[in-house]
Formats: C-alpha cells, structure tokens, sequence
C-alpha cells in the first residue's frame, strides 16, 4: 500500500508544494514581527513632529467636552510640548541604531546555534517595554534619556533581521526562497505603513502623541502570544507540520550541505571577510540602508517644512511610499516567477537584474526630486513614491544573497552585513543634521538627495561586478578536509540531533 511518505513526490512536484503550509505560516508571524519593528523604529520621526507641535484647540475641548475624567486625561496626557534642536533630533533618531548595531553578530550566531523562536520572542518583548516607557522617559529626563530608552530599544531588536534570515534558511526551499522572504519582509513595509498613516491621527486624538508608544508597545504582547504557540525556529521541532511538508522542505531547502547545530563547523570568519561575494554584499547592503532610512527618517520632516504640510497629511503621504512599496514586492516576486521559467534567465542575472532595478531607477528619481519647486507638493510625492516603492525589488536581490552564498552561515552573514548597514543608517539622520542647516532650504535637501543616490549607483554598481549566487565553499568548510563529516540532505532533527 502506498504511503504519504512515498507519494510525497509526484509528477516531479511535492503534494504539499502549491498549499498554504506551516512554513507560510512561520513567514506570517515573522511578517507581522517586521512590522511591529519597523513600527518601534519609524514612530519617533513623526512623534517628533507632533512634540512640537501643539494639539488643535478642537480635539483639546472636545475631550474636556466629553466628560473626560482627570485619570484617563493623565493617562494620554500630552500637553507637554518640547523644542527640540536639529542636533538633538538627530541623536534621537540616531540613537537607536547605534544600539542595534551591537547585538547584530551574536543575534545571528545565537539564532544558528539554538533556534530563532526564544531569541524573537525576547527581544520583541523586550522592544515593546521599550516603546510603551518612551514618553515618561522623555517626560523624566529629556532628551537624552529617550536616547537612552532607544538606544536599548536597539539593541533589543538587534536580532531580528539574523534571527528572521536564520529561519528562512531552515523554513524555505530553495524555488520559494523569493517569495516567503518577500512575505517575512514586506512587513518592515506594512508596519511602517500603518504607523505613518495612523501616528498623526492618534496624535491629534484626545489620547495626543505619547499614545503612539503605548498602542504600538501593547500590539507587540499580543503578538507574542501568537509566536510562543505557533512557531517553531525548525520545521523538525514544529509539532503541526506533515509529514509531507516535512519531507519537502528538508528535501528542497538547499543545493549546499545544510548541517546540524552540533556538526557545524567553528564560523570561517577569514574566509568571509576574503570572498569578494561576501563584501560586495555588505557593501551594498551598506548603501542601500544609507538612502532607505535617510528618507524613511526625514520624509515627514521634508514634507512639513519645504510643502507646510500638517502633521496628518505629513503622516498620510509620508506612508504612501511605503505603501506603494509594499505592493510593489509582489509585483516583483510575480516578475522573478516569470523570468525563472524562462531559459537563459539564471538565478545570478535574476538576483543583479532586480538589484539594479531597486537601486538605480531611484538614482535618477531622488535627482529629480532635488529639484522640484516649492509648489509642486503632488509631484515630490510621485517622485518619493517611485524612489521607496521600485526599492521593493531588492527583497529579490542582495537581501535574500546571503542564503543564497552560505545557508548554514545566513543569519551570522546577516548580521554581519545588517550590523555594518545600521551604522549607515544610525550616520544618515546625523548627515542630514550637518547638510540641513535651514530645515526651509529647497538647496540644502537637493545635497541631501544627491548623496543618496550617489550611494544607490555605487552600492549596486559593486554588487553586479563582484555579486555572486553560488553556494560558497567556507559554507562546508570540514568537507574540504574530510567529505565524510558533511551531511549530505540530513535533515535538522529538534535540538540539533540527528534524525
């Protein structure tokens, strides 16, 4: 009699292959996982706005109106206003990158060795803490103590990008790495989406701008509750899975040796930081994450003073590029399924044909954008929605090249290069306080975009010289030595044991 087992594999394609399984599953919570992180992180560049900038008298009296009571009005008290300098704004902003740096490495090397699901869990939930204290930090010891409270915020997040990459490369197969990497992503998106467009509307709410921190910290305990019972760090350990899914991810997640925790081999770091595939990947990394979050920090400051948009409208269009990027990652995930199946579209010119489109169609849009006059709101809007949204075919990119070179070494690679990367983003708010001296000037934010996409053109011109989507041999650096110790196809059994 024929089992599940023997069927799994039929007609060349896995029974299991074309339904939603529990790996879309693991990639939906990591979406939303994104989301809220992206959401902790982006909720300061319009909370900053609405600090100095006091309430209507409208949504003041009709709350006094109301019969609100003086304990609920303690709560979402907002009546404190501050004036912050430039500079100050800046190391705010900054702030917590520099945090997030720190815990880049050893988040991926501890999501490798002993699983993603604890390592998520703690330090989105710690991050939540984070976000709900921020304005009584602000409130207590100014400024510098909200640097602080985001400082830690980071490094609590430091994690999530390795762990997520660690996962992938135990979760995805290797045809479907594209699509459930731009699920696990395209989240950064949606969070940032949804923050942008509600923050200013909950700022202006009886509930004023400290409620931007405490709904957004109170999303990420539920969230939790769902990751604790639903996820898994590897299918093996998941205890919903079947067997055929089972069977079709162990089978298909990797060309390379994927190996277990215990037979892995000491992390080659020479070998990596010599292979040129490797370094054009952090590069790019690097200059892609310097434009991404120069925009991503200043937009709603952009908006306010060069087209005087209010702090609703600014949060409105601020998050429509990252709306118009959101839908634009599986516009792309769509293309890449139909350039595969054509012959003579390999997976390198796949990876630098999307690249390019995400990094050099933006090079001549924030030129552009340099240059548009005062009066033309609609059209600097257009030209940030071209920049932000084509960037989404970089999810088919450089994003997803690190499993692509090491699968048993993703997450460590990840935050090798997402670690390297943050420091550009925690220097591109602090950039623009330098360049911005009159935060009216149309000149000093035309310099602003011009480095930008200086950054874009050389980022990507590296990737496609020295880019690479073959497995690396440092990926199985004891089957060099001895072909015996690697384990061809062995499936990762729960805890790092062998099956």
């Amino acid at each position: 009699m024929t089992t599940t087992l023997t069927m799994v594999k039929t007609g060349g394609k896995y029974a299991n292959e074309k339904f939603f399984g529990v790996r879309h599953v693991q990639c939906v919570l990591c979406f939303f996982c994104l989301a809220m992180s992206y959401a902790w992180r982006v909720n300061l560049s319009v909370a900053l706005v609405a600090m100095e900038e006091p309430r209507t008298d409208n949504s003041t009296n009709s709350s006094t109106e109301s019969g609100q009571d003086d304990s609920a009005k303690g709560l979402f008290d907002a009546e404190e206003y501050y004036k912050f300098t430039e500079s100050q704004s800046s190391y705010m902003l900054s702030s917590f990158f520099f945090g997030y740096i720190v815990t880049q490495v050893p988040g991926g090397y501890i999501a490798q060795r002993y699983g993603a699901k604890i390592l998520l869990m703690w330090g989105l939930g710690i991050a939540a803490v984070m976000t709900m204290i921020s304005p009584l930090s602000l409130k207590l010891g100014g400024w510098f103590a909200l640097c602080c409270v985001r400082f830690a915020m980071g490094l609590s997040q430091g994690a999530v990008h390795p762990a997520t990459h660690s996962l992938l490369s135990k979760w995805s197969p290797a045809e479907e790495r594209g699509i459930l990497g731009t699920i696990c992503y395209s989240g950064a998106q949606f969070g940032t989406v949804v923050m942008l467009a509600t923050s200013g509307f909950i700022a202006d709410s009886f509930m004023g701008w400290p409620s931007i921190f405490y709904l957004g910290g109170a999303c990420g305990f539920i969230w939790i509750l769902f990751w604790y019972f639903f996820s898994a760090s590897t299918p093996e350990e998941h205890k919903m899975i079947s067997e055929g899914e089972l069977k079709f991810i162990t089978e298909s997640r990797s060309d390379g040796k994927m190996q277990s925790a215990e037979k892995l081999a000491p992390t080659p770091w020479v070998a990596i930081f010599s292979s040129m595939p490797f370094l054009s990947l952090l590069i790019v990394h690097c200059t892609h994450m310097f434009g991404f979050w120069l925009l991503l920090t200043q937009i709603p400051s952009y908006m306010k003073n060069i087209y005087d948009v209010n702090i609703k409208s600014s949060a409105l269009l601020s998050s429509l590029p990252y709306m118009v990027m959101l839908l634009m990652s599986f516009f792309f995930v769509w293309l890449s399924k139909v350039l595969q199946r054509k012959e003579g579209v390999s997976l390198s010119l796949n990876r630098k044909l999307f690249n390019s489109i995400g990094h050099w169609i933006p090079v001549f849009s924030l030129i552009a954008l340099g240059y548009v006059p005062r009066e033309d709101a609609a059209l600097a809007v257009t030209l940030l929605c071209l920049t932000v949204g084509i960037s989404a075919a970089t999810y088919l990119g450089f994003q997803v090249n690190h499993i692509d070179l090491s699968p048993n070494y993703a997450g460590t690679l990840m935050g090798l290069t997402n670690g390297a990367a943050n420091v550009m983003s925690g220097i591109a708010p602090l950039a623009v306080g330098q360049i911005v001296q009159d935060r009216s000037s149309v000149s000093d934010w035309r310099l602003v975009f011009f480095l930008a996409a200086a950054f874009y053109f050389v980022g990507n011109l590296l990737f496609i010289i020295f880019g690479r989507t073959e497995v690396q041999w440092w990926d199985s650096p004891r089957d060099r030595e001895n072909r015996e110790d690697a384990e061809q196809g062995t499936p990762l059994a729960p805890n790092g044991h062998n099956k």
